[in-house]
């Protein structure tokens, strides 16, 4: 930190003392085309220069010191048609009045707006249900490449250079939103907010930010600051067959008043008892308010909060088999209950933000920006519980007894391929049942729970079927402070220090006993009473709705970072370079004494964990002449393992990840720009190599070697750490005019993304004490999963003068792959439950089981159009798209099942005609759609 403050302190004074010189101003008012309304804060800047500002409460604005030139004066406001106005200046001294400039509102508007809703919800969930889509960081961008990553690609869960959206930044007025937890947006904290949360400045992959040093797959800060919105109240409506039906939205600003202040309002709900999926209800509330108080011309406050409410019922991946029984829109997690439609994996989010920031222009050159956050609530998913049970007294032992059948509908004993497991003995008679109630079904048996619990309880015993969730109960502060310094007409600096703190409560919370009365808080699956227990403190616990049980825990976690960075532009170069340090704390605090994890195991406070990283990047631009354009940037940096990843099994116990370690990314892409009145184009080439990654997945494995006992089976928790990848390719942009009003537009992605070593593994598990370590995972130069790796677009867009657009465009996707097993590329693949090699072992056939799923690549056609009106001072606009037209079914993505872990088992499941545990895929959309109308004024 001392180093940072050093090199900030050397940058700030040494460019202050440059000597100033006498130059030019020019001068303007802005208004309002239709109302005359005086328009402040628009952004004027001089084009390819470091001068800008921001118009008054009047409209009014000036510019000062800059030299002699030809120049393009660009007139920027949210909402209006950029206006541009060329300029000569010939001599010093010279003071340019440009009068009364006004500005024509847009009315395209809600095309954009359209397509940020489809990336709130058609974001990827993994089997965790995180986020891991970056499409939502990408629709503020004016890319043709990044706009058509958003908007075309994202059903598809591409990623553009295979990075996730934990790679990517989002701000809130300078705050990073990012949980700790897993380094992803959490995008549920601000959604159905379109209107108020358009003013975005993004930054893409390597590109310098003013308030953030980025991760490498780019940032987007949302502005809220009341007084930059636009004066007025808009109310829309929009429907949809994706995750809701319907959506009603309205909002209201009052600009900047004459007693320097300013406030917005909005609200929205999203709703559907089912989505495209089956199941799949959605139910969304969100408010907002943004208060402003100008002080005078240096100090303003700005206060803003969001509390977005969101309850989503999920859908689950299916087998090959499903999908030939049911099709894309099955889904496992739902049942009817009594006439009503139910789901037992529903996520509820409800994390109310609270925001203040200082705005103080300290002269004409330095700004300093201050922020407080504050954030708090809930995040919950539901899950069946089987697992209910009773102590009885035999021998003068107590014994547990109890626990259900698997409720999942898709359990593999309930499929017809169970009954034609036996390739000498199949038994069509039992699979052919099985199928019918399958087709006929198929769904969580709600009665069927209601009705053994109560017989249980009737019979003297515990509830054996209940509803949980999986529990974070999170409270965040966030102070920072960023500084803008304008050093002369060439040269910024900007940095910025912060400090955040969570503390968050995990635990699983009890939600319906299904007509039961206690839940005994043991593990069935345990042979002794001791190690079943969830919390020795309290032991035998039998619990009741709305209590805690299974695990309960505090992370407590702590970052303070801080970045600096210059610019420099030219006429003929644009430079940058920008450090980062931050320093990381975690600790894991238990509260339950687990019972295969007895005393400070898995009680009490964990070793603190402190990571400390730092990153630099730099890029530099050259400009052969206004229409061609070279850039290239690099970067290496450091980032801590989140929170997910450092605890190999936080649930039960404070153990840590053994050779746990900071990741290690280096970067490097070079750009060739054409900018020609008769076309646009952007071409990229990208290196990135990542190494140190750390993994944890949950599994039920079958045929584990190195045990101690005869058991080869275990619930277990595999750590792959020491993970490289690499990732490299080529994107292309490009746009071609064809007449007023019509361009082509074309998109390339090539990539490859492969693992580049053979990573560690090890099990952990409360079956066994000690950790089983398998060595070398063998996934050097296996695909890396995450959506397809090769993507194409071609299409067109036309505007009429009239004010109505339509566009079409065909996207090819191709080399996306499944999502490996590490554990069954280790030796225990080959070893049997002696410690030995299998004796039929067979690397032929071995190698043929090893191979990798490669998706079989499709082609989807979408179009979009709309159509706005202008009466007196209202506006209507209508806007409509219908993507996958053809109806084309595909997989986004999916994994192996882990449950098959050696040679033998594997071999065996894969032999059959329908695998008992073959991969689970999730399929994209079928045909859909999306239509909005509003009315503004």
């Amino acid at each position: 930190m001392k180093t940072f403050s050093v090199l900030f302190i050397i940058y700030f004074y040494s460019f202050q003392e440059i000597s100033a010189q006498t130059f030019n101003s020019i001068s303007g008012k802005i208004i309002d085309d239709v109302s005359d309304k005086n328009l402040q804060n628009v952004n004027v800047k001089i084009f390819k220069t470091a001068f800008q500002t921001q118009s008054a409460f009047d409209g009014t604005f000036q510019l000062n010191n800059f030299p002699q030139g030809e120049y393009i004066l660009r007139i920027i406001l949210v909402g209006y048609e950029t206006k541009k106005i060329p300029l000569t200046v010939i001599g010093n001294n010279e003071e340019i009045d440009l009068g009364i400039i006004r500005l024509s509102e847009k009315l395209k508007e809600e095309r954009e707006n359209g397509f940020i809703n489809l990336s709130e919800e058609e974001l990827y969930e993994d089997e965790k249900g995180e986020s891991n889509t970056i499409s939502g960081i990408l629709v503020s961008s004016k890319d043709v490449f990044l706009k058509t990553v958003a908007y075309e690609f994202s059903p598809t869960f591409f990623k553009p250079r295979n990075l996730g959206s934990e790679y990517s930044q989002v701000l809130l007025n300078g705050v990073k939103m990012n949980k700790l937890y897993n380094s992803r947006p959490q995008w549920s904290n601000w959604g159905g907010l379109n209107d108020v949360l358009r003013n975005q400045e993004f930054a893409s992959n390597l590109s310098p930010s003013n308030v953030t040093f980025s991760g490498i797959a780019g940032s987007t800060n949302i502005n809220t600051r009341s007084s930059t919105y636009r004066k007025g109240v808009k109310i829309s409506y929009a429907s949809s067959n994706r995750s809701y039906k319907r959506r009603i939205m309205g909002s209201y600003s009052s600009g900047l008043l004459q007693n320097g202040w300013a406030y917005t309002i909005s609200a929205s709900r999203r709703f559907a008892n089912e989505g495209f999926r089956e199941g799949t209800l959605y139910s969304a509330n969100s408010f907002f308010v943004s208060v402003e108080k100008k002080m005078n011309d240096k100090h303003s406050f700005n206060f803003t909060t969001i509390y977005a409410s969101n309850i989503r019922g999920k859908s689950s991946p299916i087998t090959q088999e499903i999908y030939n029984l049911k099709g894309i829109k099955y889904n496992s997690y739902w049942g009817n209950q009594e006439g009503e439609m139910r789901n037992s994996r529903i996520r509820k989010i409800e994390e109310p933000i609270f925001q203040l920031n200082h705005f103080w222009n300290i002269n004409k050159k330095i700004s300093l920006q201050t922020n407080a956050t504050y954030q708090f609530g809930k995040f919950g998913n539901s899950r069946l519980d089987y697992g209910g049970t009773r102590i009885i007294i035999g021998n003068g032992n107590q014994n547990i007894i109890g626990g259900g059948a698997n409720p999942d509908p898709m359990y593999y004993q309930k499929l017809p391929s169970y009954f034609l497991r036996n390739n000498d003995n199949l038994d069509y008679s039992n699979a052919y049942l099985a199928e019918q109630e399958f087709l006929n079904n198929g769904q969580v048996n709600w009665t069927d729970l209601f009705t053994k619990n109560q017989n249980t309880v009737a019979n003297g015993g515990n509830t054996i079927y209940a509803l949980y969730e999986d529990r974070n109960d999170d409270k965040q502060l966030s102070i920072n402070s960023i500084l803008y310094a304008k050093i002369d007409e060439k040269f910024t600096l900007n940095g910025a220090i912060g400090y955040k703190k969570l503390k968050s409560e995990n635990f699983a919370n009890m939600l319906d006993l299904l007509g039961g009365n206690k839940f005994l808080d043991v593990d069935v699956y345990s042979n002794n009473l001791k190690e079943a227990q969830s919390d020795l403190q309290h032991p035998n616990r039998t619990i009741a709705e709305n209590e805690r049980y299974k695990y309960n825990f505090i992370l407590n976690a702590s970052v303070l970072e801080s970045f600096i960075q210059t610019q420099y532009n030219s006429k003929k170069t644009d430079t940058y370079i920008a450090l980062n340090y931050s320093n990381t704390n975690y600790q894991r605090i238990g509260l339950y004494e687990n019972g295969s994890f007895p005393e400070n195991q898995s009680l009490g406070e964990s070793a603190a964990l402190n990571f400390s990283n730092f990153g630099v990047k730099s890029g530099f631009t050259y400009k052969l002449s206004g229409r061609h354009l070279f850039s290239i940037s690099a970067a290496y940096l450091t980032k801590a393992p989140t929170l997910q990843n450092s605890f190999s099994n936080m649930r039960e116990n404070n153990d840590i990840v053994i050779g746990l370690t900071d990741e290690k990314n280096a970067l490097f892409d070079i750009s060739y720009y054409l900018r020609h009145p008769k076309i646009n184009l952007k071409l990229t080439g990208y290196f990135t190599k990542q190494e140190d990654q750390t993994q944890i997945s949950f599994y039920f494995a079958d045929g584990l070697s190195g045990l101690d006992s005869a058991e080869n089976t275990a619930f277990v928790q595999e750590v792959l750490t020491g993970i490289d990848k690499q990732n490299i390719g080529i994107e292309m942009g490009i746009e071609i005019p064809i007449i007023s009003g019509l361009k082509l537009k074309g998109v390339v992605a090539i990539g490859k993304s492969v693992y580049t070593n053979n990573p560690n593994l090890y099990l952990t598990s409360d079956s066994f004490t000690k950790s089983l370590k398998y060595g070398k995972s063998y996934l050097k130069n296996y695909a890396v999963s995450g959506g397809p790796q090769q993507a194409y677009s071609f299409g067109f867009e036309y505007s009429s003068p009239k004010y109505w657009w339509f566009g079409a465009t065909g996207n090819h996707f191709s080399n996306a792959y499944i999502n490996v097993s590490p554990i069954i590329r280790t030796k225990n693949f080959y070893t049997d439950i002696d410690g030995l090699p299998f004796n039929d072992y067979d690397e032929n056939i071995a190698k043929e089981l090893l191979q990798q799923e490669k998706f079989d690549s499709y082609f989807l056609i979408n179009i979009v159009g709309g159509k706005s009106w202008k009466i007196d001072k209202y506006y209507i606009g209508f806007f409509a798209n219908v993507s996958n037209i053809l109806n084309t079914e595909y997989k986004t993505g999916g994994f192996e099942q882990s449950r098959n872990v050696n040679y033998k088992t594997l071999k065996k499941d894969k032999s059959r005609n329908l695998p008992l545990f073959g991969p689970k895929y999730w399929f994209g959309y079928g045909t859909n759609y999306y239509a909005s109308v509003y009315f503004r004024f």
